[in-house]
């Protein structure tokens, strides 16, 4: 067979070629736009660990996006269902598509706290990454609970980052402390309240015990729960339960006890 018809036979085949993958194409176009939105499927990922955003509340913030059942698959705007749900503070993040069988599927992200701060009647909570989101109803995160004069420009609702660099830096700070805590079963127990000071320093507040710890800002943490430990394991052993009230751990190399 001479080259030229070689040619001609090939460009031919793939020309058929390529009108039979239009075809399949607009067949299976067409065969999508008569599949119609025939229900919902819900995933919470993090259910396990967190209970912030049940399968009953998407199913209600999807309220706000109107019909979709019965709706063809081809016109629900799966973006526009993302930014609803995205929109609540307990979510991170959503995932929205449809699936063949006609079922719009929506996977969920909440976000998970680290630390919680209750600043006169308003609470919220901060996440890992700074994200500062109020309380939410029926569900409350075990984490440590921070009050007093919280230096936070949040008014009730608030949902975002701080704005001031000041305000995110000592969030940033608390969250670290955060952290450290939940590395330590005993920190994680045994403290049961952080107060903000007028001065701007800590004071901890354990479960068991008269002793209040003076811990000064959120920096040198380590350090600082180092030495609570030393207090724990020589000082206080020493003494009658209660003999001391307050425990100054914000200088370097020192430990000050009070009656």
């Amino acid at each position: 067979m001479k080259p030229i018809v070689r040619h001609i036979i090939g460009l031919s085949a793939l020309a058929v070629m390529a009108v039979a993958f239009v075809a399949v194409l607009t067949v299976t176009r067409i065969k999508r736009s008569d599949v119609v939105c025939s229900g919902l499927r819900i995933e919470v990922t993090d259910s396990s660990r967190l209970g912030f955003v049940s399968v009953n509340d998407v199913r209600e913030y999807l309220k706000g996006y109107g019909a979709y059942i019965g709706q063809r698959t081809d016109s629900v705007n799966l973006e526009k269902i993302e930014g609803i749900l995205d929109h609540k503070s307990a979510i991170l993040k959503s995932e929205a598509y449809m699936t063949g069988d006609g079922l719009l599927n929506v996977t969920i992200t909440q976000r998970e706290p680290v630390v919680r701060f209750q600043k006169g009647a308003i609470g919220f909570y901060a996440d890992d990454a700074g994200y500062v989101f109020p309380l939410q109803r029926g569900y409350v995160s075990d984490v440590p609970i921070v009050d007093g004069n919280i230096p936070l420009a949040v008014g009730e609702g608030f949902k975002g980052e701080p704005e001031s660099p000041e305000e995110k830096l000592w969030l940033e700070r608390m969250i670290g402390m955060a952290r450290y805590m939940k590395k330590s079963k005993l920190w994680e127990d045994n403290i049961a309240q952080i107060t903000v000071l007028q001065d701007g320093g800590l004071m901890m507040v354990p479960r068991i015990g008269r002793e209040r710890f003076l811990f000064g800002a959120p920096v040198q943490v380590e350090k600082k729960f180092r030495k609570m430990r030393e207090y724990y394991e020589y000082i206080a052993p020493s003494k009658a339960d209660g003999y001391y009230t307050t425990v100054n751990l914000k200088y370097d190399g020192q430990i000050i006890c009070r009656q």
